[in-house]
C-alpha cells in the first residue's frame, strides 16, 4: 500500500503531462504526408492498451463504486459544422480518484498504469450520443492544477488520436479567471456547468471534432 500512495503520488504529477499543456509525442500519421493531427499527444496512445474490442455509447468507470461524488457526463460529439452528428467516434477518458491520485490496480495492464484504473472508452452512436458514469476527480493533492478529466479523441477516418480540452469544473475555485482564458476550446469548452440530480452531479458536454485543432483537415474524410 505504501508503494501504491508514493507511485500514484509520482503519477499524477506525470499525468499532467498526458493532457495538460506537454502534447508532442506524435503516435500516429494521416496517411497524407508527415503531418499530425492535433501536434501529437504525450500519453494519449495509451487509449489503445486494454482498449476493448466492442466498445458501447455508455461507459461506467471503475471509480463509480468507490468513494467520490457520482458524476454523469452526457452530449454529443458533431463534426466541424456544429451540426452534423459524429457516428463511431471513440472518446477516451481517465482521471484522479476521489484523492486526487491516478491510483493503479494491480490487474491492469503495465504500459497504462500511468493513467490510473479509472479510465474507459465510449463510442458514439449514430446521433453522436456518448455518457460517461464515473466520479468527479479529486485535484492533485498540493498542486493549484482543477480538477479534471483527461479526454482523447480517434475519429474512423483519422489515423491518429488527439486531445481536447479537459473537463473542468465551472464551480471549481482552482480554475480562476486567467486559466478558463488561457484553455485552447479544442474541440470547444471543456468547462462542465453540472446540477444536483438526487445524490448525482450531471453534466451535458458537446464536442465539435477538429474546432481549434492544428492540422485538422478542411475536407470531411468520412464521406
Amino acid at each position: 500500500m505504501k508503494w501504491i500512495t508514493r507511485f500514484t503520488f509520482s503519477v499524477s504529477l506525470l499525468g499532467l503531462l498526458a493532457g495538460c499543456d506537454a502534447q508532442t509525442t506524435a503516435t500516429g500519421l494521416t496517411g497524407k504526408g508527415n503531418d499530425v493531427i492535433g501536434g501529437g499527444c504525450d500519453g494519449c496512445e495509451l487509449m489503445y492498451v486494454g482498449m476493448p474490442a466492442i466498445m458501447a455509447t455508455t461507459d461506467t468507470s471503475p471509480g463509480w463504486k468507490e468513494a467520490g461524488q457520482k458524476l454523469l457526463i452526457t452530449g454529443k460529439v458533431f463534426k466541424i459544422d456544429g451540426k452534423t452528428p459524429a457516428v463511431d467516434v471513440v472518446i477516451y477518458y481517465w482521471q484522479t480518484n476521489n484523492e486526487g491520485y491516478y491510483a493503479p490496480a494491480a490487474s491492469m495492464p503495465e504500459k497504462a498504469k500511468r493513467h490510473g484504473h479509472i479510465r474507459g472508452w465510449v463510442k458514439t452512436d449514430k446521433d453522436g450520443n456518448y455518457a460517461i458514469y464515473t466520479i468527479k476527480p479529486g485535484a492533485y493533492p498540493g498542486e493549484d492544477f482543477a480538477a479534471h478529466i483527461h479526454t482523447s479523441i480517434k475519429e474512423p477516418n483519422i489515423g491518429n488520436e488527439y486531445y481536447i480540452d479537459e473537463f473542468v469544473f465551472d464551480d471549481d475555485p482552482l480554475l480562476t479567471a486567467a486559466k478558463r482564458k488561457a484553455a485552447d476550446n479544442r474541440g470547444g469548452s471543456g468547462i462542465l456547468k453540472t446540477s444536483k440530480q438526487g445524490d448525482m452531479l450531471v453534466a451535458n458536454h458537446n464536442i465539435i471534432l477538429g474546432l481549434n485543432i492544428p492540422g485538422y483537415p478542411a475536407t470531411d474524410l468520412s464521406k
